[in-house]
């Protein structure tokens, strides 16, 4: 036999058309493959939405001019897992009396610290002037930190920028944040596209 033969009779075994078996078995491959495909990105979403973030919509004007209303975020959940939240850090815990509700807020006093504002909106930490300027507006109403709110060694004082349309710590119903309600801290603003970029905190 000629080597053109033979190179003929390799090409005609080539397109010989697969029997209804082997359809069958390369037709089951292609399922389980693409089947632990999607399995293994699943697996690595949950994990990251459970252990590294997730995204979060901002709702209302609580932090402008900070953060705008439907703001898209990405929420860091794993830096605390190493370290303790800290002064002016953009947090987001949920809101105990309403199911699938989250707020998103400023730590202003940290644990063990006594957190007061007075009647012209000064805010102070054990009893000195605390220097910052994230606030919209002057404080109008102090709220329950009028008297002074002194801190567990677990639990953060918070206030939105928007301080005259916020709810926060001032107000009982949000009260004080404990440590092991705060899901993660404001990492990277994914919407609207001409705002992208990372939440800057101090």
């Amino acid at each position: 036999m000629s080597e053109k033969e033979i190179e003929l009779s390799g090409a005609e075994l080539q397109e010989r058309p697969l029997s209804k078996e082997q359809k069958k078995k390369a037709m089951l491959k292609e399922i389980l493959s693409n089947s632990l495909y999607l399995l293994v990105v699943l697996l690595l979403t949950l994990f990251i939405v459970r252990f590294v973030g997730q995204r979060t919509v901002v709702i209302g004007s609580s932090m402008e001019p900070t953060l705008s209303d439907t703001n898209n975020l990405i929420v860091d959940k794993i830096s605390y897992r190493f370290r303790d939240p800290e002064r002016f850090d953009i947090i987001v815990f949920p809101f105990e009396y309403k199911e699938d509700t989250y707020y998103i807020k400023r730590i202003i006093g940290l644990p063990g610290e006594t957190v007061r504002i007075d009647e012209q909106g000064n805010i102070y930490i054990n009893d000195v002037i605390l220097d910052e300027n994230y606030g919209a507006e002057v404080i109008q109403n102090p709220g329950i930190a009028y008297d002074g709110i002194t801190l567990g060694n677990d639990e953060y004082f918070v206030l939105g920028d928007n301080r005259n349309n916020s709810s926060d710590s001032r107000n009982p119903a949000v009260g004080v944040i404990h440590s092991n309600e705060i899901i993660g801290r404001a990492w990277l603003r994914i919407f609207p596209f001409d705002e992208i970029g990372f939440i800057k905190h101090q």
